[in-house]
C-alpha cells in the first residue's frame, strides 16, 4: 500500500485480551502486509489465523534484545515499501518494542504512522475510578530500590500507572503503602478484556492484604496522586538520606530528589551531608 507521501513504518495496536478488539483497520493491515516486524512471531502467526487472515508476509523478530540492531534494517526495508510493526498485546513502543524504530525512522525522514487500538494504560485508567484528568504512566515497576525508587515518586501530583508481575505484586504494593502513605488510593487491574477481568480499589495497604493471598494475570496498578504541597527542604533531605539508606550515593540521590521535588541540589546535598 503505497502513502501519499511514500512507504511508511506502521505501529499497529493488537488486543490485550478480547480477540473482538482487533479493529477493521489491523485486520485489513494484516491482510496486505508484505512485511511484518513483531515482538514474537509466534504470537503474530496466532493472531492471523484467529482473525481468519490467510496472508503470509515476511515476518522479522523485533523485540527487546535486538531491537537496536534491527532499526536501521527495517527503516531501510520502510524506503521500499510499508513495515507493520505489532507487539504481543496492546501499542508497540509503549512499555513494548517500537521507540528506537520510531527514533531511528525519524532520524532518516521515513514516515511513521499509527493504527490505533486497545492500550492497558489507558483501560486501567479509565476503570480505576481515579482522576484521569492527568496522569503519568511509570512502567514497569524497578525490580531493584524499588522503595528508593518509588519514594522519588511520592509527591508526584498527577494519577501514576505502573506495570507489575504478578509474582511481585504483593511486595510492590506494600513498598507503595511505605513510600506513598497508608491511605493513598490504588487500583489493581488485571486481565482486562479477558475473561477474568477483575479490578480492585482500597487503599495500598488493604491491596497488599488482598494480594498476599497470590494474584494471578497480566496486571496494572493505578496509583492516586499525592495532594499539593509545597517543596519543603526538611522532607527533601529526608527522602535523599532514605535513598542513601538503600544504596544510593549521596550525590545521585541528591540529584533525584532534586528533579523530582524542584529543591535545590546542593542544598539537599549538604543539608544530607550535614545531617548524616
Amino acid at each position: 500500500m503505497l502513502w501519499e507521501n511514500g512507504w511508511v513504518i506502521i505501529l499497529a495496536a493488537t488486543p490485550i485480551g478480547n480477540l473482538g478488539d482487533a479493529s477493521r483497520r489491523l485486520v485489513e493491515a494484516l491482510g496486505n502486509a508484505e512485511v511484518i516486524a513483531s515482538e514474537d512471531t509466534r504470537v503474530t502467526i496466532h493472531l492471523m489465523r484467529a482473525l481468519g487472515i490467510e496472508n503470509r508476509p515476511r515476518l522479522i523478530a523485533l523485540h527487546e534484545h535486538n531491537e537496536q540492531a534491527k532499526a536501521a534494517e527495517i527503516v531501510e526495508l520502510a524506503r521500499d515499501t510499508d513495515v507493520l510493526v505489532l507487539t504481543d498485546a496492546g501499542m508497540p513502543a509503549i512499555s513494548d518494542p517500537g521507540f528506537p524504530l520510531v527514533a531511528a525512522a525519524a532520524a532518516a525522514g521515513v514516515t511513521v504512522t499509527a493504527l490505533p487500538g486497545p492500550s492497558a494504560v489507558i483501560t486501567a485508567l479509565a476503570l480505576s475510578g481515579l482522576p484521569t484528568d492527568r496522569f503519568s504512566f511509570e512502567g514497569f515497576v524497578p525490580r531493584k530500590a524499588r522503595l528508593g525508587a518509588l519514594r522519588l515518586l511520592a509527591r508526584e501530583e498527577r494519577t501514576m500507572v505502573f506495570f507489575e508481575s504478578p509474582h511481585r505484586i504483593a511486595e510492590c504494593l506494600t513498598d507503595m503503602a511505605r513510600a506513598f502513605g497508608d491511605d493513598r488510593r490504588v487500583a489493581v487491574c488485571r486481565e482486562l478484556t479477558k475473561m477474568f477481568e477483575e479490578v480492585k480499589r482500597g487503599t495500598a495497604s488493604e491491596l497488599a492484604e488482598w494480594a498476599s493471598a497470590g494474584v494471578k494475570g497480566e496486571i496494572c496498578i493505578v496509583v492516586q496522586g499525592a495532594a499539593h504541597v509545597e517543596a519543603d527542604l526538611g522532607g527533601g533531605i529526608a527522602q535523599v538520606l532514605a535513598l542513601v539508606a538503600s544504596g544510593a550515593r549521596l550525590k545521585e540521590a541528591s540529584a533525584e530528589v532534586a528533579e523530582a521535588t524542584g529543591l535545590g541540589r546542593r542544598e539537599l546535598y549538604e543539608g544530607a551531608l550535614a545531617a548524616r
